[in-house]
């Protein structure tokens, strides 16, 4: 790599209060919405098609139903407007669904781990507007179904959603993203825009979190049962909002699912106050003696998870990083340390720590000197040197700094295969796992290039035709740690195995006729099932989870390359990696300003027309073009002098330019 030094004086170009790309941003203009259009009709419904807009006229006799399609996957509460009845003892019930498997006159999907929830019911007694209660909220569907399954008639004359995602924006404010991504490739720009409207759904008023009324009560005992009760009344966290796992269910705030979700959110809305909230209901049940972080929140009973632990104090790194917000870091860091030292210890004499819990994602086998929960606890303890630099309170570093590099040491004796070209999961398996050996890349736990190129390329060749399988959760794709895998990918400079996965698993679940096709599911079999394997009820899989959503921030961070190296962007770098993309325009906002990329490559070159706020420093790096050439940087406003360098080696890798000032700027490398 070749390293040149670039000093200019630049002012800050502000950007256009428009929204590009807008017309890829699936979140609705207003929170009142009607159905798309009419899924399936039986019985007796008269003009059931004059329920897709906001005044018609449908009469439904003795035993009959319609089911909706709203064309996306929503959320919210019905109100049914009636017009006339036979008579004051009529019901109407009303159904929901994300997936088409379940569209039902007789149940709702799943929010339990066995059976259907139960229908909703309406008493009819005579024409007028009824409206669902708040605790009977639907957090995710994409149909719905009204039933009315007696004798008699009821006219429906209006079936309006009042969309409650996203409940401290105001309601023609949804679509009033901060961040986009535009590329080449039109999959990809759907891709990033379902992610993105994903992590959208999953954010709720935490007032109506679910109660998990069943939790542990229901299993495939009663898988056949069409009356689970379900209720969405239970306060997760303080605050107007709040980030949970699912729009669906779980609908509580869990660390893990936040560590993909929360860069995502940053790409497209930064809505960081939601991202607080969260993490301080975490930080609320933090045992104060042991400092043992909660498996979720609220009111998921306390159960010990290694990974989820360190995953909470990562989310606290993360905001720090996109926010600079010194302050919050502050207030919540004695509960960090105490929250480290607990992980810490768990480590034995190998150097490593000893997994006692088998709680992570849900996938099986966890447990002893495990490659994932060890690459993450040395993740952590390297955020944290960089957390307690910031706050000038150094005193632990040495020591976390000198576990670190045990810890380093010891992954790579006991679990490396060097033959295989890959982690095992712990001493006693030959398992070597999706998680543990993305994890490994991402967390720089490998000790060469050749280790990363070689994890990157085993796990590519591991594909199935419907996304990378997590062999460690059996017969399983997860959405979640095929984030982190993305990542690896990128990490070994493998951009074109990322984007070819982002293509394959998330294509799939984008345009698949059984999907939302609009917001992305939490798991589902190697073979294209919609089959989890660690459920007993497929219809409970949630289909707005944001643990699916990888590729929104993996899009802008390492795609368009728009990358934060300290808090909030003070400093910076573009490292555009197009792999077979020739085009992409990227661009998001932190506390510090505006950030954005758009980078053109062609025959000739590639062109980087790049800004970054002022008082802000950063670095470029220019692809390898293969070919010999020149490099011009200038700046925008003319009042720098341009900085030519010239490249005189066709193989060169790619050259990094250090020292630039923030501002709006045009990097050019031109072929000979």
């Amino acid at each position: 790599m070749k390293l040149f030094h670039l000093f200019p004086v630049l002012a800050l170009f502000p950007f256009s209060l428009a929204i590009p790309y807008e017309e890829y941003i699936l979140a609705p203009r207003t929170r009142t919405l009607y159905p798309d259009s009419v899924h399936s009709s039986n019985g007796s419904v008269s003009n059931p098609d004059s329920l897709t807009a906001s005044s018609g006229s449908s009469v439904f006799q003795d035993d009959s139903a319609t089911a909706y399609d709203f064309g996306k996957n929503i959320a919210g509460l019905v109100t049914l407007t009636i017009g006339s009845v036979s008579d004051g003892n009529q019901y109407i019930g009303v159904t929901f669904s994300e997936s088409s498997l379940w569209v039902s006159n007789r149940s709702c999907d799943a929010t339990a781990d066995a059976g259907k929830d139960e229908t909703l019911w309406f008493k009819v007694t005579g024409p007028g507007t009824y409206t669902a209660p708040r605790e009977k909220e639907r957090g995710g569907f994409r149909y719905m179904t009204l039933v009315h399954n007696g004798t008699g008639s009821v006219e429906v004359t209006s079936a309006e959603i009042h969309y409650t995602p996203m409940p401290h924006w105001e309601d023609d404010s949804l679509a009033n993203y901060t961040g986009y991504f535009h590329c080449d490739d039109e999959l990809l720009n759907r891709i990033w825009y379902a992610g993105a409207y994903t992590n959208q759904m999953c954010t709720i008023d935490p007032h109506y979190g679910n109660a998990l009324v069943h939790l542990r009560e229901i299993n495939s005992s009663v898988s056949d049962a069409i009356n689970v009760t379900w209720w969405s009344n239970y306060t997760i966290t303080n605050g107007s909002s709040a980030l949970v796992d699912g729009a669906k269910r779980d609908r509580i705030v869990w660390a893990g699912d936040m560590s993909i979700a929360v860069p995502g959110v940053v790409a497209s809305t930064n809505d960081v106050i939601t991202i607080q909230n969260s993490l301080n209901s975490l930080f609320d049940v933090q045992n104060a003696t042991t400092g043992q972080l909660p498996y979720a929140g609220r009111p998921f009973p306390s159960i010990l998870s290694f990974t989820y632990h360190l995953y909470t104090l990562i989310g606290v790194s993360d905001l720090y990083l996109y926010t600079g917000d010194i302050e919050y870091l502050s207030s919540l860091w004695d509960k960090w340390k105490l929250g480290l030292s607990f992980s810490l210890s768990f480590i034995d004499d190998s150097g490593l720590m000893n997994v006692t819990s088998p709680n992570d994602w849900l996938r099986f086998g966890m447990g002893g000197h495990n490659i994932e929960a060890n690459s993450i606890l040395y993740y952590t303890i390297n955020q944290g040197i960089m957390l307690a630099e910031a706050l000038n309170d150094t005193e632990s570093t040495v020591s976390w700094q000198t576990t670190a590099e045990r810890i380093k040491i010891a992954a790579n004796q006991l679990l490396w295969d060097e033959t295989a070209g890959m982690y095992i999961d712990n001493e006693t398996t030959t398992l070597m796992p999706q998680d543990g050996n993305s994890w490994a890349v991402v967390a720089n736990l490998t000790m060469n290039s050749s280790q990363i190129d070689r994890i990157s390329a085993n796990l590519a060749e591991r594909w199935t035709p419907y996304g990378a399988p997590a062999l460690e959760a059996a017969d399983a794709i997860s959405p979640f740690i095929s984030g982190f895998e993305l990542q690896a990918h990128f990490i070994a400079e493998n951009a074109t195995a990322a984007l070819e996965l982002m293509r394959l698993e998330w294509g799939f679940m984008l345009d698949d006729p059984r999907m939302t096709n609009s917001t992305f599911i939490e798991g589902y079999s190697t073979t294209g099932e919609l089959h989890y394997a660690p459920y007993l009820n497929d219809a409970r899989i949630s289909h707005a989870h944001g643990w699916a959503t990888g590729p929104t921030s993996s899009l802008t961070f390492y795609v368009a390359g728009i990358q934060l190296l300290s808090a909030g962007g003070k400093t910076w770098r573009i490292a555009p990696s197009l792999g077979d993309l020739k085009f992409t325009d990227a661009g998001f906002s932190t506390s510090v300003g505006f950030f954005s990329a758009k980078t053109q490559v062609s025959d000739g070159g590639v062109q980087i027309d790049f800004q970054a706020p002022e008082d802000t420093t950063g670095e470029v790096r220019m692809p390898s073009m293969g070919c010999t050439g020149q490099i011009l940087m200038q700046e925008a406003s003319g009042r720098c002098e341009d900085i030519t360098i010239d490249v005189t080696e066709a193989d060169a890798g790619p050259i990094t330019v250090a020292g630039v000032a923030g501002g709006q700027w045009k990097a050019t490398f031109s072929c000979d």
